[in-house]
């Protein structure tokens, strides 16, 4: 048996509720999506997974970085305004995706909100925009000029993506993209800053010819 290191690095969610934050956990967590518009608002806030998070690993194609990653997400799912959970979800953040609803300016009008939030209380993470539900394209309310003034107003983020965590459209590209920032981002500085994480891997790789980590899933008390 052979050990590798590979980074971990938290990701926090942040936005409105009601943005598709838990969505999002949901299509990171196990590919799935569940369709709140049809329920009532008591069966919507109990489809909400309340604050928990979740690892997975990815493979970054990066030539100056790590080749492997683990990302463990971390979602309020609608506890945002509990005081008691606020310092622990911030700490020790990496990265924050500020996430806004496409079809709703409220929403992204409160963007500068949760953005001051970050940058107070995870001051060194990356922060990731993120527009969901794309696919209501007839409904959307945000425009391109709305997001790019909001940005230069803003020069605090490495990128923006607009998602669709219903069709799960641009998520796969919105976490290979992050990836290699985070890989690139934590070799550069100091890679051995970043908490590392022990994962076994078979020397014989399987029938497959596929190498196989031991899975790892988290959930905070």
């Amino acid at each position: 048996m052979s050990t590798t290191s590979i980074p971990e690095f938290k990701i926090i969610l942040c936005g409105d509720y009601g943005v598709g934050k838990t969505s999002i956990f949901r299509r990171f967590l196990n590919d799935t999506f569940i369709d709140t518009s049809k329920l009532s608002r008591t069966q919507t806030r109990q489809s909400t997974l309340g604050l928990d998070q979740y690892s997975r690993e990815f493979e970054v194609h990066s030539s100056n970085g790590f080749s492997r990653i683990k990302i463990q997400l971390w979602d309020t799912g609608g506890l945002e305004r509990v005081a008691s959970i606020t310092n622990s979800y911030y700490k020790f953040s990496e990265a924050a995706l500020l996430v806004f609803d496409m079809t709703s300016l409220e929403t992204f009008h409160s963007l500068s909100h949760h953005l001051l939030e970050i940058l107070s209380m995870a001051e060194n993470a990356k922060i990731f925009l993120i527009g969901n539900k794309s696919d209501l394209k007839h409904q959307r309310q945000v425009s391109d000029d709305d997001i790019e003034l909001f940005i230069e107003q803003f020069p605090k983020f490495n990128g923006f993506f607009q998602v669709s965590a219903k069709t799960n459209d641009g998520i796969q590209e919105m976490w290979s993209e992050i990836s290699e920032k985070l890989a690139v981002g934590a070799y550069s500085a100091n890679a051995g800053a970043f908490k590392l994480h022990q994962i076994n891997y078979d020397d014989d790789n399987g029938d497959d010819g596929n190498i196989h980590p031991t899975a790892n899933t988290s959930c905070c008390s």
